[in-house]
């Protein structure tokens, strides 16, 4: 083989190999914008759903025998209402961190006429001048606690609001029972720490009305809990993801054709030379 006939084979597998990566990244960039489309439907979807029952008229909360059928496809942000008795001085309080400053949440366990407990969000008290700390944890409740308060025959509330499924811990910011301190709203964690039987696997976010109704103090806070402050809001990006990853296919196809071409006029400028 000649040296420029080595030298044309040497281009051509260059070309190829070329050719082969270029289809490649196209592709994959292609796939990536299509599964952002799909993603994108997807949460337009979501976000039409929860709006649709945030909005709808309040339905019962889910019983203990519908617990193990709760999940988030079907339930989450629904508007509920239930009806049951708080348990006192078993309040725990969450950070929270909302457009009015920082503060906490205020969960508390609520006895219902089925025997559950389903943990109440009475709403938000602001943290004050010294800012998050870790709160007095309250002694833990008796197993027949709401037994006992049913023979004492309370008042019974009704509470309405957004139905939200128990939120985990991250591997970045994880609860601490032992100084009551809490970042998330983990109904099991909270039951096992304050002694509670099995609780619901959900919250509720009472709304406004609830939380003002409910006229029950919070131990060491002087604030009144304010309710109705869940944020439902979705990041929804999926639109620019998938005009990147499409953008870059383009790109791709544009180099392509550019490569082609250059490598087109160099062989015709090297066929005019030898003439």
């Amino acid at each position: 083989m000649t040296g420029g006939a080595e030298q044309r084979q040497r281009s051509r597998t260059l070309r190829i190999s070329l050719a082969i990566l270029a289809g490649l990244m196209f592709a994959g960039f292609f796939a990536l914008g299509t599964w952002q489309v799909y993603r994108l439907q997807w949460k337009l979807a979501l976000i039409e759903r929860v709006d649709q029952r945030v909005h709808a008229p309040a339905i019962d909360a889910p019983t203990v025998a519908q617990w193990p059928l709760v999940s988030a496809e079907t339930d989450e942000y629904r508007h509920v209402r239930i009806t049951g008795t708080y348990l006192p001085g078993a309040d725990t309080l969450t950070l929270a961190s909302l457009d009015r400053g920082i503060g906490y949440w205020v969960l508390t366990p609520l006895c219902t006429a089925d025997g559950g407990i389903v943990m109440v969000n009475r709403g938000f008290v602001p943290a004050g001048a010294g800012g998050w700390r870790a709160q007095p944890a309250p002694p833990k409740v008796q197993a027949d606690a709401c037994g006992t308060l049913a023979e004492s025959s309370p008042a019974p509330s009704t509470v309405s609001g957004l139905l939200r499924l128990s939120e985990m811990a991250s591997s970045l910011r994880k609860n601490e029972p032992a100084r009551n301190y809490w970042y998330t709203r983990d109904t099991r964690a909270i039951a096992e720490a304050r002694g509670l039987p099995a609780v619901a696997p959900y919250f509720i976010d009472a709304d406004a009305a609830s939380a003002a109704a409910a006229n029950l103090p919070v131990p060491g806070e002087t604030a009144v809990p304010v309710g109705g402050l869940t944020v439902v809001s979705f990041v929804n990006n999926h639109l620019v993801y998938a005009l990147t990853w499409y953008g870059l296919a383009l790109m791709v196809v544009a180099a392509a054709v550019w490569v082609v071409r250059d490598a087109r006029r160099s062989k015709q400028e090297g066929v005019n030379g030898e003439s």
